[in-house]
């Protein structure tokens, strides 16, 4: 069998494909032809269309490492009865690591002062006054895996209430967090000093956070989203940053990737960027590459993944 890898994957998933199949790695030249003859794929950040799956008539799966597929055309894979399996859970605790280190970032302008000094600025500590978290309120948007993770570390490094917010968890979710379950995404975002985004790209979560969302939210709190971009109204967020609406926010993916000079957030004072890296540690990259490898050759074998999305 023929599995492809069309985006850079670390030593330990390369190394178990290339022990169970034949295969063609993102570096070499064959590997744009991987319609005529894949048997299947791994894949990152690289786009799966229908015209992919129609066009590739030998394909049985497609492995993705990490949690959102929403670059891959899942009906057109079903339609053409692809499998699809991806790694959730497994880039968890670097994911909910990310978020709270954007959220210290954003609240303490870290990545201003920093900006600020290497400029040649003095810069007079009184004008750059940051935000405590000490016994705060974190809203966490989504309780899966990463919103579990991190209502964790929230309260237990700072103190700070957790307000949940997740119609798709049972009740009785969370039994070991100390929290208080909210019903409207409203409320959550009028009582949170820090609002925290864990939730799939869907149809229903697209521009979650807009202009009227970013209203409701204090003045003092800062928005961080490691999720997907296009969960937040990108223009609704620089206006809200702009006017100092809200204070500030740290945001680890956009809806065009990775960011440039060309985003105007990306001008801005009071926000922290980073270029979708929250899943960037090397114990998640190794550990990720590995199972989004065994998945594939599970499948190709006649097995089925453990993470089946397709």
């Amino acid at each position: 069998m023929k599995i492809y890898i069309l985006d850079q994957f670390v030593s330990s998933g390369v190394e178990y494909a290339s022990q169970h199949a034949d295969v063609v790695r993102w570096d070499d030249p064959r590997a744009k032809d991987w319609h005529e003859d894949a048997d299947g794929l791994m894949v990152r950040v690289t786009p799966l269309t229908a015209d992919d799956f129609a066009k590739a008539k030998k394909l049985k799966a497609v492995a993705k490492q990490g949690v959102g597929v929403n670059l891959i055309d899942l009906a057109a894979a079903k339609a053409r009865g692809v499998i699809v399996c991806n790694t959730p859970g497994v880039n968890s605790e670097a994911v909910a690591e990310m978020g709270l280190a954007l959220a210290l970032a954003a609240t303490r302008r870290v990545a201003e002062l920093d900006r600020r000094i290497r400029s040649g600025e003095v810069v007079k500590r009184i004008n750059y006054l940051g935000i405590e978290l000490w016994e705060k309120t974190v809203g966490v948007i989504g309780m899966g895996n990463i919103g579990t993770r991190i209502a964790r570390k929230y309260h237990a490094a700072f103190g700070m209430k957790i307000l949940g917010y997740d119609p798709y968890v049972p009740k009785d979710h969370w039994p070991d967090i100390p929290h208080e379950r909210v019903s409207a995404l409203d409320e959550l975002l009028k009582r949170s000093d820090v609002v925290t985004i864990h939730t799939p790209l869907t149809a229903e979560t697209r521009h979650m956070i807009g202009t009227r969302e970013l209203a409701s939210m204090k003045e003092t709190a800062v928005l961080v989203n490691v999720s997907r971009g296009e969960i937040v109204d990108e223009a609704a967020l620089y206006e809200a940053l702009k006017s100092n609406r809200i204070f500030g926010a740290g945001l680890d993916v956009f809806k065009k990737e990775p960011p440039t000079t060309e985003n105007p957030l990306v001008g801005l004072q009071n926000i922290v960027v980073t270029p979708h890296a929250a899943g960037g540690t090397r114990e998640t990259q190794e550990k990720s590459s590995l199972v989004t490898a065994q998945q594939l050759v599970l499948v190709l074998g006649g097995g089925q993944p453990m993470n089946r999305v397709a």
